[in-house]
């Protein structure tokens, strides 16, 4: 089945980020060229397009485009709050290896 969850930390995370953004908003994850190891995740707020993908738990909306979900199928959004970094992680089973960063990566 073609998915991608989201953790709790995660759906806690989009809501707040979400909350004054009106009906309809998500987190939109993208993935484009660039960063060091050839292609790097993008994230914003956003609302849903016709042709986009759209994962709801408990009600977080995670809005992908149809060529991102190729690289994305079967990963898990996550975020995590710790001393020396917090921010979104995506758990991605497509990649191969990653830069040193975490912030690109190779399919």
């Amino acid at each position: 089945m073609a998915v991608i969850s989201l953790s709790e930390g995660a759906v806690q995370k989009i809501k707040q980020l979400v909350a004054d953004k009106g009906e309809g908003a998500g987190l939109r994850v993208k993935v484009v060229g660039g960063g060091c190891s050839g292609l790097q995740y993008r994230m914003e707020i956003d609302a849903a397009k016709e042709r986009d993908k759209v994962f709801e738990r408990d009600g977080a909306r995670l809005i992908v485009d149809k060529k991102s979900f190729l690289y994305l199928n079967g990963s898990e959004l996550d975020y995590g709050e710790e001393l020396m970094s917090s921010g979104f992680k995506v758990v991605n089973p497509n990649a191969k290896r990653s830069c040193g960063c975490g912030e690109s990566f190779v399919v």
